[in-house]
């Protein structure tokens, strides 16, 4: 009788424990957190949960099916046919990114033969080059490296399949080279026949000398289901060149005849310093009577020179008497513009190759370019 009272008595004070702890517990849980938010009504949709985004930038990281890919402008021949373009200095003046300074086959003044995109004015560096998606190298470093990157006129149009153009800033996928964007030359792989092709142009305007430029182009392919074989021969010459000699408006670098200045230069045999410097005596230049060596204490006593500038104040012409060599009459000023080119000449010749096997059902590929 007293167990079964004890037993009782457990149970009761069990009971007790667990009405007065759960609201202690309670209690305490609802000092520690924020109000519970007020339950939906009656029909309403269920809150959804709300994630803040976040943007990872520095690495390539694969983006969500909502998120587009980069802005991209392709180029096929037949596009490239249609709009006029024939070499790839056409290209480069055509494409809308690019900007600012560049190097291209119509520099007369710094160029190297080479020509380089440049999008966006920053620096041809900054603009990434690709052929088949990998790196090239670059064609010159064009005096102090100013301008350096890959050299485009080693492409010839009989090469190329197609050409990408990324008209956004792509560091973060290809490194500091892709700041301006990426141009990607996708060559030819696969073709079947023979294709003889050409063009020719011709400056001839009917008023001084005409300046020919012309290309030509052998290309041949064969193959079968799995082996694709392309050699291309391409072959480019602007003959001649046109310089500033050839037209009347800029065959001098006197343009006082225009209301301009005189832009020649005083840096010729027998002339000392610029226009405010000395000069030999005309009737001594390219005379065997040349003073000899210390004819005199210094060029101001010197009787074989005068000042540089005496006959050009007393020409208000400018010295405008025809040229001799690139010298005026009075040998006073060097008329660079009797050698500089305004469309310098220049030739090129590329030769290509391109092997692709399929092996084990296409699971392997072998490839192979030559250029």
């Amino acid at each position: 009788m007293t167990k079964n009272v004890l037993n009782k008595l457990g149970f009761l004070g069990a009971v007790f424990v667990v009405a007065v702890g759960f609201p202690l517990i309670f209690a305490s849980r609802a000092f520690a957190q924020l109000p519970a938010p007020a339950a939906p009504a009656a029909g309403s949709p269920a809150p959804t949960a709300e994630v803040e985004r976040v943007v990872v930038t520095g690495s390539n990281i694969p983006t969500a099916e909502e998120t587009g890919p980069n802005p991209v402008d392709t180029y096929r021949p037949q596009d490239i046919e249609k709009l006029g373009i024939r070499s790839s200095t056409d290209l480069q003046e055509f494409i809308p990114q690019e900007a600012g300074g560049t190097v291209n086959l119509n520099m007369g003044n710094g160029g190297d033969g080479t020509v380089q995109f440049n999008l966006r004015g920053l620096l041809p560096k900054e603009t990434l080059v690709l052929i088949d998606g990998k790196r090239v190298a670059f064609g010159s470093l064009n005096g102090a490296g100013t301008f350096a990157g890959p050299d485009i006129n080693l492409i010839p149009f009989s090469m190329i399949d197609h050409v990408d153009i990324l008209k956004d800033g792509a560091s973060a996928v290809y490194g500091s080279d892709a700041i301006a964007g990426v141009v990607n030359f996708f060559l030819l792989h696969k073709f079947r026949g023979l294709e003889i092709g050409g063009t020719y142009g011709n400056t001839d305007l009917g008023a001084s000398n005409d300046m020919g430029e012309w290309e030509a182009w052998l290309k041949a392919g064969t193959g079968d289901d799995k082996t694709d074989i392309v050699v291309i021969a391409d072959f480019f010459e602007r003959t001649g060149g046109l310089f500033s000699r050839d037209r009347d408006i800029s065959s001098n670098g006197d343009f006082i005849r225009f209301g301009g200045l005189d832009n020649r230069s005083g840096n010729h045999p027998g002339h000392y310093g610029g226009f405010v410097g000395r000069r030999l005596v005309p009737s001594l230049f390219f005379s065997a009577n040349t003073p000899p060596p210390h004819s005199a204490p210094n060029v101001v006593t010197s009787p074989f020179y005068v000042p540089a500038t005496s006959s050009k104040l007393n020409n208000g012409q400018g010295f405008f008497n025809g040229t001799f060599g690139g010298l005026d009459g009075n040998y006073a000023a060097y008329n660079f513009a009797s050698v500089t080119p305004n469309l310098p000449p220049g030739d090129r010749q590329v030769y290509y190759g391109s092997f692709t096997r399929d092996l084990c059902d296409k699971y392997l590929t072998v490839f192979a370019d030559f250029k």
